[in-house]
Order: structure tokens, then C-alpha cells, then sequence
């Protein structure tokens, strides 16, 4: 695997891929890497010839107060992973490389509408330096492919707006949530967790499968759904959060004519945000 830092080193190597009419896969990170990343590699080879990863720590993303300057940084190990998976090229840029002092101010790229609630909400600006960094970096590697993984549906809602508003040749590929065998979501975060945390952090996987079931059984008082599953959660040790039942194309409220649902959800646990959800049609 060959490992760039700089905007140019990587557009030559992605050039001289394309001249040999090779089709580029990419998989953007942050690092601190795990199955969950890696699984997007491994559905990323079934796509593409070359497949190209990026691990940046974006600052443009983390708000006032979250974990931008303790977010774990595993350059080393990320690297090995991404060798072991087959990852042909990782960029791994500097914040100066990708926000460069004299025009870091000139330009966001903003989504309307879909980033309004859940994580919009509770994160104002964060989805503003995702599909701004993303924007770019898709500017940079221009892949036939990109792939992000479902466990974060609205930010997967948000990049595939910013890919069609933008006229983006990019296909936007959404992969499947990998889980602990307790049911936890993967996540990079997860590392915030005690081992008791841990053990109760399944909970939240379990409340959206009965949510779930509920729905498709027919219920449709879902204010009440959404009541019990956060009760259930409190009780369970988890902090504060949501727990919302959308219309999985535009991310509104759901209402009893949609057949096509997510629920999203995320919740405090000790020191980690957690965030998960399941989509599914009835």
C-alpha cells in the first residue's frame, strides 16, 4: 500500500491508475479504525479496481466542547489494517494540507433540510464540515465509488443529496452497520467505554428492534413507541439523547402512511455518544 500526504502526490497516483483505465473505489476515515471501516474496503473491492482510503481528523466537523483534540489518532495501526484489507493508496493529509490558511474562511458547502434534525440539531454546523470536507475530498481522489457505512444513516442521507446537488459522477454506496455480538454498533467512540458501560451500551440496539417490532405489528402511536423506548433507556443508565421515527428517503417524522421507516437513535453513555438506528420497510 503507498501512503501520500499531499493533494498533489495523490492526484498523480490517482491519475496514473486511471490512464491504465483502472475504476477507483474510496473509502474516507477519520482513523481508528475497526471491522466496521474495514468492511467497506472489503464491499469497496467488489466494485472498484483501486481502492484509495483517507484517515483526516477534520476539525470543521467536532463543535465547540466535543472530542476533536482527544479523538483517538492511530496512524501506525490504521495503516496495517488498511494494508491487511488490500487498500492500494491512503492519503492521510495535515489540517493545513486540506484547510490551507489562506482560503480555509472562502467556501463551505452546506445541505439543506435533511440536516436539520437528530444529529443537526444536537451538532449545529457539524454536517456543514462533513459534506464540505467530503466535497473536497471527493474533488481530490474523483472516485468512480465512495462508500460509508449505514451506521451514521443521516450523514449517509447527506452525502448522497450533496453528490446528486453537486452533479457528483460519484456512486455513493451505503454498507451495513457491523455489530458486536452483543448487538453494539462498531464505532470509534466505543473506546470511551468502560467495560460495564459496554455490557449495558447493547440496550439501545435492543429498544430500536423492538421499535421496530412494534411497527411492523401494526402500531402506529409512535409517540408512544418513541416514550417507552426512552424510558427504557434511562432506565438502562443511558443519558440524554433521541429517539426518532422518520421517513427513511427524506428523514421527517414518520407518519402512518410511510412503509419505508428509520429510527434513528443516539444516547450518552458514561463518556461516549452512541448513535445507531435500523431502516426497514413494511
Amino acid at each position: 500500500m503507498q501512503t501520500v500526504n499531499t493533494i498533489q502526490a495523490l492526484r498523480s497516483a490517482i491519475a496514473e491508475q486511471k490512464r491504465a483505465g483502472k475504476t477507483v473505489g474510496f473509502v474516507p476515515t477519520m482513523g481508528n479504525l475497526h471491522e466496521g471501516h474495514i468492511s467497506l474496503l472489503h464491499e469497496g473491492h467488489k466494485h472498484a479496481d483501486f481502492m484509495v482510503s483517507s484517515i483526516f481528523v477534520n476539525p470543521t466537523q467536532f463543535g465547540a466542547g466535543e472530542d476533536f483534540s482527544s479523538y483517538p489518532r492511530t496512524l501506525e495501526a490504521d495503516s496495517e489494517k488498511l494494508a491487511a484489507a488490500g487498500c492500494h493508496l491512503l492519503f492521510a493529509p495535515s489540517a493545513e494540507e486540506m484547510y490551507p490558511a489562506e482560503t480555509s474562511g472562502w467556501a463551505t458547502v452546506q445541505v439543506h433540510d435533511i440536516t436539520e434534525n437528530h444529529c443537526g440539531a444536537d451538532r449545529p454546523g457539524h454536517f456543514d464540515g462533513v459534506s464540505t470536507v467530503v466535497c473536497k475530498l471527493f474533488n481530490i481522489v474523483t472516485p468512480d465509488i465512495a462508500l460509508f457505512g449505514k451506521k451514521d444513516f443521516q450523514q449517509l442521507a447527506v452525502i448522497r443529496r450533496m453528490t446528486t446537488a453537486l452533479c457528483f459522477a460519484t456512486r455513493i454506496i451505503g454498507v451495513e452497520t457491523v455489530r458486536e455480538k452483543s448487538g453494539l454498533a462498531m464505532s470509534s467512540r466505543n473506546g470511551y467505554l468502560t467495560q460495564e458501560e459496554k455490557s449495558k451500551a447493547s440496550l439501545l440496539y435492543q429498544q430500536l428492534r423492538i421499535a421496530k417490532e412494534k411497527i411492523t405489528l401494526g402500531e402506529k402511536n409512535f409517540a408512544q413507541i418513541t416514550k417507552d423506548a426512552r424510558e427504557a433507556l434511562t432506565q438502562g443508565g443511558f443519558g440524554a439523547g433521541y429517539f426518532n421515527i422518520c421517513n427513511a428517503e427524506n428523514l421527517q417524522p414518520a407518519t402512518a402512511n410511510d412503509i419505508h421507516f428509520v429510527i434513528l437513535a443516539t444516547a450518552q453513555m458514561g463518556g461516549a455518544r452512541l448513535i445507531d438506528n435500523i431502516d426497514f420497510e413494511i
